[in-house]
């Protein structure tokens, strides 16, 4: 099911619409996340400082140099951290919350000028025995670099909401 991208609240007025609720998830569908996001050694070096992550193999490119990749990696956060982003607007934009992640693999390594493209599969969904109204969605999202090599692969669980009444409540008068 594809969500709506925007609806109209007045005549000729659009108001962008983005995530999806409960109801529009099934279990099966695909999501191929786009725009693909190019991972610069900038972006690298940000990440590493505000993590705090001093392994020089992601800014020290003469270091890197002598290793088995030849090269500075991208911090493996990172990677895990921009397929989240990109699943977002699909998968999670309405989510009351995230509820975990597990079986995060990273399958080979990603370098500086890899590019990055996403894609969540629907694995499960479940009523809330705790909130009427939401239900858990659980996805895997599969991330691939430019040439289409499976480099991350992880599963994660959101608190969906549930569509609201469309009916306005009618006072007892």
């Amino acid at each position: 099911m594809t969500a709506r991208t925007d609806q109209e609240i007045a005549p000729q007025r659009y108001r962008a619409v983005a995530g999806r609720y409960y109801e529009e998830f099934t279990t099966g569908d695909v999501y191929e996340h786009r725009p693909g996001r190019t991972i610069s050694q900038q972006d690298n070096v940000w990440f590493t400082l505000l993590t705090m992550n001093t392994h020089p193999l992601h800014f020290d490119e003469e270091y890197a140099a002598g290793t088995e990749f030849g090269r500075p990696l991208v911090a493996s956060p990172l990677t895990v951290a921009m397929l989240v982003g990109m699943s977002v607007s699909d998968v999670s934009q309405r989510a009351i919350a995230n509820l975990g992640w597990k079986e995060i693999r990273l399958t080979a390594p990603v370098f500086p000028g890899d590019t990055l493209y996403g894609e969540s599969e629907v694995i499960e969904k479940r009523e809330s025995r705790s909130r009427p109204d939401a239900g858990i969605v659980t996805v895997k999202t599969t991330g691939k670099n430019q040439d289409g090599v499976v480099v991350c692969v992880f599963e994660r669980s959101m608190l969906i909401p549930k569509q609201p009444d469309p009916t306005p409540h009618q006072s007892g008068d």
